[in-house]
């Protein structure tokens, strides 16, 4: 059963690199899905922050095969394969809902990133390169992308204008952010990536300039780095 499960996640892992690829890809929400256009959203790092995305699935597949082939029936990774094969499951069906409803995308990622904290905090203590970091850095990027959505959502449906939705969005973003590095030491690639997405919107806000947004960005990236300051391990 161990072997099968393993082999599952690999299996997943290359089906989620893959989608983009047997799907009509996705370049981000089209303005005109919202019923108040999206132009260039202030809660959205800047394009270049979305290769990340091709780390993140080299690296899944990567630790995946070292799992299955290294690790098949090792009971220190077995906890984490479960939460991790739901949340990549999840996430080969996000590209094509993503492209008809970003509200349905918006729970979908909710999902993966929910399944994929899980996943983290359920990692063993063996193999860091190979088990706990590509989960950590996965979980990361959906930790700033989810709350990107909300964001979106808010600003997109009329409920807050731009400036606001991206606070609130960001807010979400650092709260989850906090709370996971805080009881979470041992996975400093975790706060690392959501740097990388709070970097991203400090750029796409940097002209013209919001400082509400960029500044925002910016506490939160001294926060995480404050908070990695502490750690004693």
């Amino acid at each position: 059963m161990n072997k099968l499960l393993s082999g599952l996640v690999l299996i997943a892992a290359i089906a989620f690199a893959a989608s983009p690829i047997f799907s009509t890809g996705f370049s981000g929400f089209t303005a005109d899905q919202f019923p108040v256009p999206q132009e260039n959203p202030p809660v959205q790092p800047a394009g270049y922050a979305f290769a990340i995305w091709g780390l993140i699935y080299l690296w899944l597949i990567a630790g995946a095969a070292f799992g299955l082939i290294k690790r098949g029936d090792d009971p220190d990774w077995q906890p984490m394969r479960l939460p991790l094969l739901v949340s990549l499951g999840v996430g080969i069906t996000w590209i094509p809902v993503a492209n008809l409803s970003p509200v349905a995308a918006t729970v979908l990622i909710w999902l993966m990133l929910g399944s994929a904290l899980f996943s983290l905090f359920k990692v063993g203590d063996t193999d860091r390169w190979w088990q706990l970091s590509p989960v950590a850095v996965y979980a990361g990027w959906l930790t700033a992308a989810s709350s990107v959505s909300i964001g979106l959502l808010l600003g997109g449906y009329g409920y807050l204008n731009g400036t606001l939705s991206a606070l609130v969005g960001l807010g979400i973003a650092l709260a989850i952010a906090m709370v996971v590095q805080y009881r979470l030491h041992r996975a400093p690639l975790y706060g690392v990536t959501v740097i990388w997405a709070l970097v991203g919107v400090i750029v796409a806000n940097w002209q013209p300039f919001n400082v509400a947004v960029a500044g925002l960005a910016g506490v939160g990236i001294f926060a995480i780095l404050a908070l990695r300051g502490t750690d004693t391990e």
